[in-house]
């Protein structure tokens, strides 16, 4: 047996199982998958073959003999009647009635809520009263001659679990110190049924991202991707404690039920995946307003009441378009619906993005044939790790840059606590250890961060995530791989006609667009294409009959009268926000004409009246950071705002180049270099 199967099948006897052989039982077996692994766990735990056969034909024998599928519930009750006792397979649930003072059994699958119960069982396996176990039992029919209360002519005789019915966080604690930290992680790997030998360092870890949600309560993960990447797996297979919603819910079913009094998914569950992000769209909007509150801090409100849950948050969705054009063309969180896409007080509630595009496509070869924790244990150490805490470990060795505000580190902080109870859950790490875990959550929140900078709103400017080695104070800096969209705002010279713009709404938001002014021989007319409309549009027109009625004093007189001008904005940031162009439209018309490029990396500022009066922008701090981090080098400023200047930033006053202008002539003579 190979290193890593002998050491697992050793230090953990009976909590592994070899994975291929799962994948093999499953086709033909409709229970859970932690009710296969155990029994495979329990017959197969073996490399011999012979062995392996027979333990194979016991655990198909005793599926097809004993599994009640629910449709045979009555024909199963009448067999046990007629025969006095049997063995099944089912989910048995115990619950206490304070009418009768007794515990009674619930049978799932055999249909009988009320059958007798030996005492002991409760105390020797404590999940029969949390939710219940499935378990083999061995029933009887007996007239119930002593009953005070409810009468039952079945009795349990025997029962033994066939899942884990007990678990000792302690023992697993103790056991994961055998292993490296390598071994340990590809032993997690193989629970999930990936083969590690396949994947970087990398690549593993983001793997074991999916799972942080099921063993740190309140968490909020998204992961956008391409199809077939495996990104719900382990909320269909991996834990009897996570639902996936596959459709659209309601309020009532997943916070609180007002008319039955009951709470929803959100306390019953440990984890709640949206499979189809998407499908948010589908629902009332109630849902998504509450969602945002219980992101934030896990409670919510519902008529009289304020509740809270311990469930953590999921939301998958498919990307239609190469990272790459999503970086340079818009946001990474344009697969989102629109009911959540712009919404940025929601998304700031995301405490980490995994980047699904690097996730590979799942392949036959990409699957292990070797042993893997039975995910019914792995699920429970991730649920009893759910009670404990790590978000203080960092503070040993590092402490967090200064750009990261509150939220980014509640954000930071439970993300590599999680990681800590997934790979160090005995709590032993070194400072290489943290740091490698630090930078994984600092780059996962940083992805959100840079999103919801690029959607132009300039309280999310600061991006530049960064930790402080508490011994050496040395600063290290952490970046993401595909941060583009740096370059919106091309270094190289635009075609004439041609020209980036950029303004400022009353809410800090910040609208940049390239504007394209192309020529057709006509009679002076101004066509804007369909997506230009409200303020844009108008200070478009505004723009152009200035123009008109001034083109003998720019020397364009002729050209004027028989062209037609035709305009198209291009939003960069995809935010909708609506820019007044007026200048920006002046001076890409006169380039048109003269054919003759801006200065490249110019950004254009500022609108005008119909006069020509120059109109200055609200402030010049967010279009000009929104403009440097997209790749501006020099822009183009109404005088008036002169005095905005000492409200900049010395980043911005050291990378971009002001050339402030007091009337349109001037400014096109500048924009286009001719002076």
């Amino acid at each position: 047996m190979p290193g890593l199967d002998g050491k697992a099948t050793s230090i953990f006897a009976g909590k592994v199982v070899r994975k291929d052989l799962v994948r093999k039982v499953k086709v033909g077996a409709n229970v859970p998958v932690f009710v296969l692994e155990y029994l495979l766990g329990k017959y197969c735990a073996t490399d011999d073959p012979a062995a392996i056969e027979a333990g194979l034909r016991v655990i198909n024998t005793t599926l097809s003999e004993n599994f009640v599928r629910p449709d045979e519930a009555n024909a199963v009750q009448s067999k046990v009647r007629d025969k006095g006792k049997y063995t099944l397979i089912d989910k048995i649930k115990v619950r206490y009635l304070s009418d009768d003072d007794k515990h009674w059994a619930e049978f799932v699958n055999f249909g009988h809520k009320f059958v007798h119960v030996p005492e002991q069982y409760m105390r020797q396996y404590d999940r029969l009263l949390m939710g219940g176990i499935w378990a083999q039992v061995n029933i009887r029919h007996q007239y119930d001659e002593e009953a005070k209360g409810k009468k039952s002519p079945f009795w349990i005789d025997d029962l033994k679990p066939i899942q884990v019915a007990s678990f000792d966080l302690d023992e697993y604690r103790r056991c994961r110190m055998e292993f490296t930290t390598d071994e340990w992680i590809d032993l997690l790997l193989r629970s999930i049924g990936m083969e590690p030998l396949h994947f970087e360092r990398r690549l593993k870890l983001l793997f074991l991202m999916r799972l942080l949600p099921l063993c740190e309560h309140n968490y909020n993960l998204v992961e956008l991707g391409p199809r077939g990447t495996g990104k719900s797996y382990a909320y269909q297979e991996l834990s009897p404690y996570t639902i996936l919603l596959t459709g659209p819910t309601t309020v009532a079913n997943l916070f609180y039920n007002m008319a039955s009094g009951k709470i929803g998914l959100v306390g019953m569950w440990d984890a709640i995946g949206f499979d189809e992000v998407a499908d948010l769209q589908k629902m009332p909007k109630e849902v998504v307003t509450t969602l945002k509150t219980y992101c934030e801090s896990g409670a919510f409100a519902r008529g009289k009441e304020s509740m809270s849950g311990m469930a953590s948050i999921a939301m998958f969705g498919n990307t239609n378009q190469p990272v790459e054009v999503m970086v340079r063309s818009s946001h990474l969180f344009v697969p989102m619906p629109d009911v959540i896409r712009e919404d940025m007080a929601f998304l700031d509630r995301i405490h980490y993005y995994l980047p699904g595009w690097e996730v590979p496509k799942m392949k036959v070869e990409f699957f292990t044939d070797h042993y893997g924790f039975v995910v019914d244990y792995l699920a429970e150490a991730l649920r009893e790790l759910r009670k404990h805490n790590f978000t203080e470990t960092i503070d040993r060795f590092f402490s967090l840059g200064s750009h990261l505000n509150a939220r980014d580190v509640k954000a930071v902080r439970k993300t590599v606590s999680g990681l800590i109870k997934l790979v160090y859950p005995h709590g032993e790490v070194t400072r290489e250890d943290v740091a490698e875990l630090l930078e994984t959550a600092l780059e996962g929140r940083r992805r959100v961060k840079e999103q919801l900078k690029k959607m132009g709103s300039f309280e999310y400017h600061q991006t530049s995530f960064s930790y402080l080695d508490n011994d050496t104070r040395e600063e290290r800096f952490v970046g993401v791989p595909e941060q583009g969209g740096r370059d919106m705002i091309s270094t190289d010279p635009l075609a004439p006609g041609s020209v980036y713009t950029a303004s400022v709404d009353d809410q800090g938001k910040v609208g940049l667009y390239r504007l394209e002014v192309g020529c057709s021989p006509g009679t002076g007319k101004l066509k804007i294409a369909g997506g230009v409309e409200g303020p844009m549009k108008e200070s478009i027109q505004r723009a152009y009959a200035y123009l008109r009625g001034q083109k003998g004093k720019m020397g364009i007189a002729q050209a004027v009268d028989t062209t037609d001008f035709h305009v198209e904005a291009i939003d960069l940031l995809s935010n909708r926000v609506p820019c007044e162009a007026g200048m920006a439209l002046v001076v890409a018309v006169y380039s048109a004409v003269k054919k003759h490029s801006v200065l490249s990396g110019l950004l254009i500022l500022g609108d005008m009246s119909i006069q020509g009066n120059i109109k200055p922008l609200r402030s010049l701090a967010e279009p000009l950071q929104v403009g440097m981090d997209n790749g501006a080098r020099k822009a183009l400023i109404p005088l008036e705002n002169k005095r905005h200047f000492l409200e900049v930033s010395g980043d911005i006053v050291e990378r971009v180049d002001p050339v402030f202008y007091s009337d349109p002539m001037t400014a096109a003579m500048k924009a286009l270099g001719m002076t």
